[in-house]
């Protein structure tokens, strides 16, 4: 879900291995992961957008550099289900047992 937020310092993204890129001050729309935030914004007639750790986004929002217009809400990690036991282990631990 896109939260509402402005750029009010200096805020900059890398793409690729190439220079840094300044993001102009203005309204802009975040939205996060458990790993990276995604800003976007609109300058006149084009559009643009910057991926980052979210890590680095953090850091701007304590610096002050980006003002959220709401408290910041980043998605839970989902926990991974413990896999299931298959027949094929439960034979080979029969076969260790059986050996013991």
């Amino acid at each position: 879900m896109a939260q509402a937020a402005h750029i009010v310092g200096q805020v900059e993204y890398r793409e690729g291995d190439g220079p840094q890129i300044l993001i102009r001050p203005g309204p802009i729309e975040v939205t996060t992961t458990h790993n990276d935030a995604t800003l976007s914004w609109s300058d006149g007639d084009s559009n643009g957008s910057a991926a980052m750790p979210l890590a680095d986004f953090k850091r701007f929002v304590a610096d002050g550099a980006i003002k959220m217009d709401s408290p910041l809400t980043v998605p839970a990690v989902a926990a991974m289900p413990a896999p299931a036991i298959t027949e094929p282990a439960v034979e080979v631990a029969a076969v260790v047992a059986a050996r013991h």
